[in-house]
């Protein structure tokens, strides 16, 4: 039985008169009439009584009027609902640390000028951690700088990144114009974690490079690898627009590498399976329109 089935079986019920019924359906007599007997052949019951040209309704019409009622008042409520969700809809964006620093905030910001009432929910994470929670429909949508390796998730390209060498005032490379790549071989590297997008970018650079390297610090956190450089206890490879304030300000220098450059791609990823609401549709088209 349908949903229409239960509905014209209460207006019946409401006015105890098919004509009456079907005009207030906007439907032929002869449709309600089919509806009702579709209902009775069904149940394999009487459900009115045809008495003096007038209907009357059985004891098995008036157990499922309830039950009719019911479902459409569930139907009234789930509805209701859920138009509501779709008016207060969420997008959950997961993000990988540059990402999130640098880019987001100001792209979400932008976006809920557009769309003022939806509600953003910002996991911000490396991107190996942000691939596993698509996969696992924690998150709707990821933005990341690092590699994705589930073949269940779709990749789309965002701006470019460049990543640059960091030291401290006092380090020797800070009065240099610009140094050789061997030279990096000597130095204690302040680096993220494994599984970020940094830490990748420059694993891949430094191998395809035939350089070695080693690293005396290891953190998740872009800030602490700032203040560790600026400390003087080593030198990192970070994104541009991660450091260029601090460099201005002078916390620490920017140093260029003859023929040596670490470049990504920012990339916006979601599973391959996810259904697409309207919101997450107009997220995407505007980080396209944003690059």
């Amino acid at each position: 039985m349908t949903l229409r089935h239960f509905q014209i079986f209460v207006a019946v019920c409401d006015t105890m008169n098919m004509t009456a019924a079907a005009s207030g359906m906007f439907m032929s007599q002869s449709a309600v009439s089919q509806a009702v007997a579709e209902m009775e052949e069904y149940y394999n019951v009487r459900l009115f009584e045809r008495l003096s040209k007038r209907l009357h309704l059985t004891q098995a019409g008036e157990k499922l009027l309830g039950y009719a009622r019911h479902i459409i008042g569930l139907n009234i409520a789930a509805e209701k609902e859920l138009r509501t969700l779709s008016e207060h809809e969420r997008v959950r964006i997961g993000a990988s640390v540059t990402i999130g620093s640098c880019v987001l905030p100001k792209l979400v910001a932008d976006f809920k000028r557009k769309a003022p009432g939806l509600k953003i929910e910002v996991t911000e994470d490396n991107t190996t951690k942000i691939e596993q929670m698509i996969i696992t429909d924690r998150l709707d949508i990821g933005l990341v700088e690092g590699e994705i390796v589930s073949q269940d998730i779709i990749s789309k390209p965002m701006a470019e990144d460049l990543l640059v060498l960091i030291c401290s005032n006092q380090h020797p490379f800070s009065q240099r114009g610009v140094i050789e790549p061997k030279e990096l071989e000597g130095e204690n590297f302040i680096l993220r974690e494994v599984g970020s997008g940094t830490r990748k970018t420059f694993e891949d650079v430094m191998a395809g490079n035939g350089l070695n390297w080693t690293a005396s610090w290891t953190c998740s956190n872009a800030d602490t690898i700032k203040m560790a450089v600026a400390e003087g206890l080593g030198i990192s490879v970070i994104s541009k627009r991660a450091v260029e304030k601090e460099a201005r300000e002078g916390l620490f220098q920017i140093v260029n590498m003859n023929g040596l450059a670490f470049k990504r791609q920012f990339k916006l990823v979601y599973h391959k399976n996810k259904y697409l609401t309207e919101a997450i549709k107009n997220f995407i088209d505007f980080c396209d329109i944003e690059q």
